[in-house]
């Protein structure tokens, strides 16, 4: 058996929170720790405002996600606000927060490690930017990025690019995708395969993911008409220009005062 419980905790085996190696972890602790109250968007299972409160974060903290099973693992920190719902659900009451002399709203939303890229439609982009945009202070920031279509990332995401890992209860486990044909507005369809790993290999689990890769055009374009200013844009980590040659759409957007 392979549950949900259990591709939540492979994903922190294969995805852990790292600043000290991975630039893009870097790039968000610096903001989060700069900022007295964070809303992480697709907060999966929590590993970014795990380490901020463990780091010494005083400020609110707040994760929502979808996934019942990656926001399991993610309350076991219990001095973090943990919410189920998607990017457009985020300007709830419950979330934004306010009273006991706490103003409502953030300093800072984030949607991490390509989130942004699950909304795959411009009806699902626009709710959610404006639910953004309502979540945040005035003069509070969104930051998140999304994969530059012409790094063309979905073409080195074949059955040959397997990874191979130990999950937490000592299993062996090989973690493959498959791509289809990239559709009409960049969508990319694929599946992911988790089999036991060995000679006597077995298919446990397969999820079907649809991802967009936005042009950085028509990203502006819905930025403006959900109401948000274009503060920063960088083509990587160390926030130089977008380029010919860039992998990364990283976004600075305020939310105007």
């Amino acid at each position: 058996m392979f549950s949900d419980a259990d591709a939540a905790a492979l994903y922190d085996v294969l995805s852990p929170w790292d600043p000290g190696a991975c630039p893009a972890d870097a790039f968000y602790t610096a903001l989060v720790d700069d900022a007295d109250s964070v809303l992480d968007v697709g907060c999966g299972t929590g590993a970014m405002l795990t380490r901020a409160r463990e780091h010494g974060h005083t400020g609110r903290l707040v994760g929502v996600d979808p996934d019942p099973a990656a926001l399991a693992r993610a309350r076991r920190r219990t001095d973090v606000e943990w919410f189920e719902g998607t990017a457009a659900d985020v300007d709830r009451p419950e979330v934004r927060g306010g009273g006991e002399g706490r103003r409502p709203g953030f300093t800072l939303a984030t949607m991490v490690s390509h989130a942004f890229q699950c909304l795959v439609t411009d009806e699902e982009v626009r709710a959610s930017l404006i639910a953004v945009r309502a979540a945040l202070r005035p003069g509070g920031l969104f930051a998140f990025e999304t994969r530059h279509p012409q790094a063309r990332a979905w073409e080195e995401w074949g059955p040959d690019r397997a990874t191979t890992v130990e999950d937490p209860s000592g299993r062996r486990l090989r973690v493959a995708h498959e791509v289809a044909p990239v559709t009409e507005g960049g969508v990319v369809t694929f599946t992911t395969t988790t089999s036991s790993a060995g000679p006597d290999a077995a298919v446990l689990r397969t999820d079907r993911s649809r991802l967009r890769f936005l042009e950085g055009a028509s990203l502006d374009r819905l930025l403006a008409g959900a109401g948000f200013q274009i503060e920063g844009r960088y083509g990587d980590w160390d926030r130089t220009p977008v380029t010919g040659a860039s992998r990364e759409i990283i976004t600075l957007a305020r939310r105007p005062a």
